[in-house]
């Protein structure tokens, strides 16, 4: 009785200031977006964070450019710190799961390294954030299992180099991975648990405009998470998209959404694997319709 009552009280107070809104999360749920153009932190700083203390977002995954200078990143993570947001790197791509991609890895967390060791505590990364999606390279169509190990081989080795600089490592996984098999030198099973396992967190790209498609969708992945002691964060989409009408929110609008993600909040409050919500992402966060 006592947990019903509680996911109401959380849902009404959700429900009444928007997802958005004024409402802040508590310490352990996310409320998290994308930052794929850091470009924008460039050209204006404060709209940037003023807009992420609007939102009540309280991580951000930022996409890790090389040509803007480190203290462009240095001086957004402080004052993000300051106001109590934690700040991932983010970065990936298709290519990353070929044969030779973790080469691109490996410059990220050279990067990252010399980053993390001429910047203050406040200056710091929180973690790193992955956005692979192997699926997208042209080997998961000619070879999937090779294309499925390598994939692996990279998340282990990116989990090996984020540990050894204190880090925590974070994926973003498509909905539908807990229906892809691998059996490999890994072992067997299906890749969303084997991506849950071996990694801090998850966010599964659960893109759909309704919370009963949105909780169908997660509820596998879910459990997962709380069977491993893990957090699931669910990600959903603002942008327009040509891959269908039930895909994103971009039609019906920040209300809308804010209502159906206070529903989805309520109904896996005090769920173990449940780890909060990731809008994707801050252009098409910022233009979609009120």
């Amino acid at each position: 009785m006592k947990k019903v009552v509680m996911a109401a009280v959380i849902f009404f107070a959700i429900f009444a200031n928007g997802w958005g809104g004024s409402a802040k999360a508590s310490e352990t749920e996310t409320r998290a977006t994308w930052l794929w153009n850091p470009w924008e932190i460039v050209n204006d700083e404060s709209a940037t964070l003023t807009f992420l203390e609007g939102k009540n977002v309280n991580k951000v995954y930022v996409q890790i450019d090389r040509d803007i200078p480190i203290t462009v990143y240095q001086s957004f993570i402080e004052k993000a710190s300051a106001k109590g947001l934690k700040i991932y790197a983010l970065d990936g791509g298709p290519n990353w799961a070929a044969p030779k991609g973790d080469q691109n890895l490996d410059q990220l967390m050279n990067w990252l390294k010399i980053y993390q060791n001429g910047s203050s505590e406040l200056q710091k990364f929180a973690g790193v954030h992955l956005d692979v999606e192997p699926y997208l390279y042209s080997g998961w169509s000619t070879n999937q299992a090779a294309t499925i190990k390598s994939y692996q081989a990279l998340l282990l080795k990116a989990n090996s180099s984020a540990s050894d600089m204190g880090l925590s490592l974070e994926a973003d996984i498509p909905f539908w991975f807990d229906g892809v098999s691998y059996k490999n030198i890994y072992g067997k099973g299906t890749l969303a648990e084997w991506v849950i396992v071996n990694t801090n967190s998850i966010t599964v790209m659960a893109y759909r405009d309704s919370a009963s498609l949105i909780m169908d969708l997660v509820k596998d992945e879910i459990s997962l998470a709380g069977k491993y002691n893990k957090k699931l964060v669910i990600g959903v989409e603002t942008g327009k998209t040509d891959e269908g009408s039930a895909i994103s929110f971009f039609e019906e609008g920040e209300a809308y959404m804010n209502q159906e993600l206070a529903q989805v909040e309520s109904f896996y409050a005090n769920t173990a694997g449940f780890g909060g919500i990731a809008v994707h992402h801050v252009d098409s966060w910022k233009v979609m319709k009120p």
